[in-house]
């Protein structure tokens, strides 16, 4: 006997056992209908939600009303089908525990575009406007800083030795500036290997090797003359630059370069205005070593020399013809004195060079290039001897103006020579008068050097 109920399930015995002693009849299972899930009206037993069985990319078969049948009977709906889970559960009312937003990838609402994927605001367009004038600011403080830096760099490398308050019995000045330029044989700061090589010797103290006077005009019109170094001059009386004693004028002439030799540039600079009754505001000197490193500085110097020459003393030995020189060689042509017949020979090589050189150091290939520029201004303020009175923007406006007559814009020229006293040069005191008269009133220059 059975210890189970006799009817259970409305009289029936079947489920967990009967106490019927009949077999059970055959029943037919009860067929699942495996569509859309329907949510029940309340909570589950236990409050978890009914899943969905396993899907498996298809629906069940359907056709002949059987779970599993002949595979030819059955009818098979693809996923795609099918509608979202999703949906079916925001259909049914069914809480997910997620909100509405994206989902592991997906957009929510309101979200992307029509396929589905997420949109982007559009980026800005760039302000051009602002962009260029940030760009054109900052290159603006660049250029302004470096050029600060650069101009204090230059003026703390000017040896201001030259003191022309020293000078006595000055005369009266006049319209424009007067700069005495004087290439000297100064050895300083020169090795043994470099006096070898430029051929300078190594004589003691320092001679004028060159020396011209550079007018710049107020209204443009700029002059430059060569003074021979072996003109014949007075030297006058004047005040030891170093003894401060005062030697008086003798009537003593001899060659203009041994006022320098004598008492240095504050006798050389009284000498020539005393002869010339021209006033000096400024006076620079430049020595071999520095003009040799500013011609290699920039590169070297084209020269077309119009006949060959040699001379053992400067070194120079050059054909005829175009050539490149670097500075021990351009040393040598503008010192080669014995290998012509005068000194004013010379001289126009000196003003020959010195337009070859400035038109080099005033190209934008240096003037734009800082590995040539900074190399060409330190070679020459390395060695650039000024007065005490000279800034760096009166530099700039010497070269500058040198520039511009060696270039053909302005007049260049030597001193007017009437004769000869011996191996000296005699100036001609008419036309040297009236040279000073035209410098002195800014007018344009009509005495002729007679060369």
């Amino acid at each position: 006997m059975s210890d189970w109920p006799d009817d259970q399930g409305g009289g029936r015995g079947h489920g967990r056992g009967s106490g019927n002693s009949q077999p059970e009849g055959a029943r037919a299972m009860r067929h699942i209908q495996r569509g859309r899930p329907s949510r029940p009206a309340g909570p589950p037993p236990g409050g978890v939600p009914q899943q969905s069985g396993y899907d498996d990319g298809y629906d069940e078969p359907r056709g002949n009303g059987q779970p599993y049948g002949d595979a030819r009977d059955q009818v098979f709906e693809p996923r795609a089908a099918r509608q979202d889970p999703y949906a079916q559960n925001q259909d049914q009312g069914y809480d997910s525990g997620y909100n509405t937003g994206q989902v592991y990838g997906r957009p929510g609402p309101g979200d992307g575009g029509g396929d589905g994927r997420p949109t982007r605001a559009p980026r800005p367009a760039p302000n051009w406007r602002k962009r260029i004038k940030w760009t054109a600011i900052t290159l603006v403080s660049v250029l302004v800083v470096t050029s600060v830096i650069t101009y204090f760099w230059a003026d703390s490398k000017l040896k201001r030795e030259v003191d022309l308050s020293k000078v006595i019995e000055r005369p009266e000045g006049g319209d424009g500036t007067n700069y005495l330029i004087v290439g000297s044989d100064s050895r300083e700061g020169m090795t043994a290997e470099d006096k070898k090589r430029l051929h300078t010797g190594s004589a003691d103290g320092k001679r004028t090797d060159s020396m011209m006077i550079l007018h710049v005009a107020d209204d443009g019109g700029n002059t430059m003359i060569s003074l021979p170094r072996d003109s014949n001059v007075t030297i006058p009386s004047f005040k030891g630059a170093e003894s401060g004693k005062l030697y008086p004028n003798q009537g003593r002439q001899t060659k203009l370069n041994a006022a320098y030799a004598e008492d240095g540039p504050e006798l050389l600079v009284r000498t020539v205005e005393y002869n010339t009754g021209l006033k000096i505001d400024h006076y620079a000197e430049i020595g071999f070593g520095g003009f040799a490193k500013i011609v290699d500085a920039v590169g070297g110097v084209e020269m077309d020399i119009p006949k060959a020459f040699k001379d053992k003393w400067s070194g120079a030995d050059f054909e005829k013809g175009k050539q490149t020189l670097d500075g021990q060689e351009a040393l040598a042509f503008v010192r080669t004195r014995h290998a012509f017949s005068s000194d004013l020979e010379r001289t126009k090589n000196q003003q020959k060079f010195l337009a070859a050189l400035a038109h080099q150091a005033a190209t934008p290939g240096t003037v734009m290039n800082p590995f040539k520029l900074y190399p060409t201004m330190g070679a020459g303020l390395d060695t650039l001897v000024v007065d005490k009175d000279m800034g760096l923007l009166d530099v700039a406006s010497m070269f500058w103006a040198m520039k511009g007559v060696t270039g053909g814009d302005g007049t260049s020229m030597n001193m007017p020579i009437s004769g000869s006293a011996g191996s000296n040069l005699v100036w001609d005191k008419a036309k040297v008068k009236q040279l000073v008269k035209e410098l002195n009133n800014d007018e344009k220059v009509t005495v002729s050097d007679n060369r």
